[in-house]
């Protein structure tokens, strides 16, 4: 195969005199999966033309022509159901430049002038992602709605808390949403963080070492909507940095929407009870007529693996790559896109969980006061009576063995019973073991007393407003 006989597919064959070969092709091309970035070239490239009329490379007539194809060539590639890969175009970039070349003649062939597919791609890529954070924040935001929502729904009723998934203390449902509320402002927070590093515009990078005419990187950045350019074009061209922090981020959320699915799969358990899940979000068995399995929450726990496999795999591609470029950067993509796509997915089935929960308050509130949680109730009120913490919590620990051996609560051994392993305690003991005593005493900022709950609930919903 002649040079000429591959050029139409290629961007770089002068150099060669024969095409790649087929097996080469196979491991090299990358529209398929790269196709997902065409919005983003077409973006850029368009912003490419402008900057190179500012620097008098092209015409403004020629800009003109151009920046019509390219608005052409997005209305196209926008309506394909599926990559162009019939085309024999070895990559997005590729695939626009065959396309304006064949709408504009030699026109087509100046768009490149002073660019490279390296920065091309870093900036396409940034693009891609900068959006995508958008999106994931947004499904962020919605799944707090939904959490506020139940907290609103259940503001009063009382919730066993654990700890090693043992009864520990009562809590309040609410505060139980609101912790899954505050888990997800930090991801939320991350995905910001992770969207201001990456709001530099490599283009003009070009290969390495920086375009050889005279661009206004700023205003090309701006154009694009980023914050600046790139400082060096080494680590411009170099960088993913931005896709392992998005990944990292991503990685982190899908692990907290794993714990909520997972404390709602054990929640809807016969043995617990405590939770029902809309029909909507789960499945059936094909044997067993009477299951009601909660498959969407079990599918949050599984994506957490896929996506932190994700993070995984673009850590071990970049570690130990020299500068600048190295095709091993063409594996950045499928793991990112990947990642945010699932834990899309994942925000707005959660979302659609929370709001078909039913929660059986009955249950809920036997629940609460179950496994001895107000034993800590009782050691603080025997520390008001003057007794230190470690003997308080002997003597309670010592009870709690009575109580167990009895087969009663707390509050139902006798007050000389209580008195002989707490002699500190009065009469007005039984009111502290209540579960509403247990629960007002917490009255701390972040506690689970009833007021600081509703005040808490109000700051969540403001900053949603907001």
């Amino acid at each position: 195969m002649t040079n000429t006989d591959h050029a139409p597919h290629s961007l770089w064959g002068g150099r060669f005199a024969s095409g790649p070969d087929a097996l080469f092709r196979a491991i090299n091309d990358s529209l398929p999966f790269d196709w997902r970035l065409v919005r983003q070239d077409i973006e850029g490239s368009r912003a490419w033309a402008k900057a190179l009329a500012r620097a008098g490379v092209l015409a403004g007539e020629e800009v003109a022509r151009l920046d019509g194809a390219l608005a052409a060539l997005e209305t196209e590639a926008m309506s394909l159901a599926a990559p162009p890969v019939d085309s024999g175009a070895e990559d997005v970039h590729t695939w626009v430049e065959q396309k304006l070349v064949a709408a504009l003649g030699p026109l087509g062939k100046k768009l490149h002038t002073g660019r490279s597919r390296n920065d091309q791609v870093a900036t396409d890529l940034r693009l891609w992602t900068r959006a995508a954070i958008d999106e994931r924040a947004a499904e962020i935001r919605e799944l707090q709605r939904a959490l506020i929502r139940l907290a609103d729904r259940e503001i009063d009723t009382p919730f066993p808390g654990y700890t090693h998934l043992q009864p520990a203390q009562p809590v309040l449902l609410a505060h139980w949403a609101l912790a899954h509320f505050e888990a997800l402002d930090r991801d939320r927070t991350r995905l910001a963080d992770a969207r201001a590093r990456l709001n530099r515009c490599p283009l003009g990078s070009a290969a390495l070492a920086g375009t050889a005419y005279p661009i206004d990187r700023e205003a090309l950045a701006k154009d694009l909507g980023f914050d600046a350019p790139t400082p060096n074009s080494l680590d411009g061209v170099a960088d993913r940095d931005f896709a392992l922090e998005a990944l990292g981020a991503c990685a982190v959320c899908a692990i907290h929407l794993s714990r909520l699915g997972e404390e709602l799969i054990i929640y809807s358990t016969r043995e617990f009870g405590m939770v029902e899940m809309d029909d909507a979000v789960t499945s059936g068995s094909s044997i067993m007529p009477q299951k009601k399995n909660p498959d969407a929450c079990e599918l949050l726990r599984g994506k957490a693996g896929r996506i932190i496999g994700d993070l995984v795999a673009l850590l071990v591609t970049c570690k130990g790559l020299p500068l600048a470029y190295n095709k091993d950067l063409q594996e950045d993509k499928e793991p990112l896109f990947d990642a945010l796509d699932h834990l899309g997915v994942c925000l707005r089935i959660a979302a659609r969980v929370i709001d078909g929960c039913s929660f059986d308050r009955t249950r809920c509130r036997a629940a609460a006061l179950a496994g001895f949680a107000n034993a800590t109730e009782l050691a603080d009120y025997l520390v008001g009576q003057g007794v230190p913490f470690r003997d308080a919590h002997e003597q309670v620990g010592a009870l709690v063995r009575l109580a167990l051996a009895r087969g009663v609560t707390l509050e139902d051994l006798p007050l000389d019973d209580l008195r002989a392993h707490a002699p500190a305690v009065k009469g007005d003991v039984f009111g502290r073991l209540t579960l509403e005593s247990t629960l007002a005493k917490r009255d701390v900022t972040g506690g689970t007393a009833p007021a600081r709950v509703r005040a808490a609930l109000a700051r969540a919903r403001s900053e949603l407003g907001a």
